[in-house]
């Protein structure tokens, strides 16, 4: 029996599943384990945060000012995270945001156990988290394509929407769940930040440096300039990111506010049956990756990911109209199947369509923009459950939501990469200028 993946390095050893190609990069193989067990301490994380805010403020309120203050330093965070993603090793800057996040999440560990954690704290701790998701977001993206082949770019998108929701949906809740319930939420914690340091010891083993295309400008601020004039010439991109933007105002803010308020408050479950609702969505999102793994990249790649996402969407409505726990995983597991497949086929297309010197600023401004409401959806929320009650927030949301995905498709030009895959991405802007000044 054969316990090594690098015996799997041998051409055709990955053939039959098209899902672990990409592990035949050692320094994919790092990044991946890396990644997997953080993601199952994030998973943790995020049942023993929910219960830890109720448990300090019992109110829809308390998850939605704990989103806040984790979302706005990520967003005021993200350009600059895009821009040095870019310009620096971008190895180098995923290990100094897991070692950040584990010395954050460690201090949160020790206050909970203590019984000296307060609410204020919690969102303080929770803010600096969002920093170091802010710089690790754009420079994961954008290192993939510097140690997966080409050819190998969507079987790797799957393999992260299959490991994520496994670790972050399933594994991590479960887990996390059963910690909360019996040792409560500061072990949960320190789980968490001791994933965030076998990370690090990953991350500091790859032997990949940033892209060989060289610094892109002479300034921080000049490259997130680029960045932001290669989106706004793409109808494909800012289209998708402005539609991304007010969808997720819609429907982010009260579906991670109110499952886990519907789950303890109106249908009376506990802390592990939050984690079955998480873990539903997981199985939800594995399946979906794992299907579209086997296959090549759609040629209509835009219109089915338009679609996936619209049907998502639909099915946050299947929150607010849940009368049970079982209702609510199947509701989880449609959401999550249909926005893994639209996410695989997304990122697959940005790394198609995009320079490589350019991708972390795509990416930071992909985060950034879409998530750019987010706050403004978490302090909606509260008042929008009190008004119209907590059902009818989640089934206005899915409506509104829906209805702007799917009218983005329809954007003049949205379509228009459509076929073009196996094209080379265009240039970097910043290059043609250079290149124009030489030939001067």
């Amino acid at each position: 029996m054969q316990h090594s993946y690098e015996g799997l390095d041998r051409p055709g050893a990955f053939s039959r599943v098209g899902l672990l190609r990409p592990l035949r990069s050692p320094d994919f193989r790092l990044l991946w384990s890396g990644m997997a067990v953080s993601l199952v301490g994030d998973g943790i994380f995020l049942v023993a945060m929910a219960w830890q805010a109720y448990a300090l403020w019992n109110a829809p309120a308390a998850l939605a000012v704990l989103g806040i203050g984790m979302t706005v330093p990520t967003i005021a965070c993200l350009l600059v995270g895009g821009a040095i993603s870019d310009r620096f090793d971008r190895r180098r800057v995923l290990l100094f945001s897991d070692v950040g996040r584990a010395v954050v999440v460690g201090i949160l560990a020790v206050l909970s156990l203590m019984g000296a954690l307060t609410f204020v704290e919690l969102v303080v701790v929770v803010a600096l988290y969002g920093v170091g998701t802010a710089f690790f977001t754009p420079a994961f993206e954008a290192i993939v394509p510097d140690i997966v082949p080409a050819d190998d770019l969507g079987a790797a998108n799957s393999l992260d929407q299959f490991v994520r929701p496994l670790a972050l949906r399933m594994v991590g809740p479960a887990l996390g769940g059963w910690l909360v319930a019996w040792l409560g939420a500061g072990p949960a914690f320190a789980f968490d930040a001791a994933s965030f340091a076998a990370s690090a010891c990953a991350l500091s083993l790859l032997r990949t440096t940033r892209s060989a295309d060289g610094p892109v400008s002479t300034s921080t601020l000049a490259a997130i300039s680029d960045g932001f004039r290669f989106v706004r010439r793409h109808v494909w991109l800012w289209g998708t990111l402005i539609s991304a933007a007010i969808a997720y105002l819609a429907f982010l803010g009260p579906t991670e506010v109110l499952l886990p308020y519907m789950v303890k408050n109106e249908l009376h479950g506990s802390a592990g049956d939050l984690g079955l609702v998480f873990a539903a969505g997981g199985i939800g999102a594995v399946g979906a990756a794992a299907l579209m793994a086997q296959r090549s990249h759609p040629r209509r790649d835009v219109t089915l990911m338009y679609a996936c996402w619209t049907l998502a969407t639909v099915a946050v409505a299947g929150y607010g109209l849940a009368y049970s726990t079982t209702q609510l995983m199947l509701a989880c597991l449609v959401f999550n199947a249909l926005e893994a497949a639209g996410t695989i086929v997304w990122a697959t297309i940005k790394q198609r369509h995009v320079p490589s010197s350019l991708l972390g600023r795509v990416s930071s401004l992909d985060w950034m923009i879409s998530i750019g409401l987010l706050p403004v959806s978490f302090a909606l929320t509260a008042p929008a459950t009190a008004l119209i009650g907590t059902r009818a927030t989640l089934v206005v949301a899915a409506a509104i939501g829906s209805t702007v995905t799917l009218g983005a498709l329809f954007l003049p030009g949205m379509r228009a990469i459509e076929g073009a895959a196996g094209q080379s991405p265009p240039e970097d802007p910043a290059r043609l200028r250079r290149a124009a000044l030489v030939d001067v």
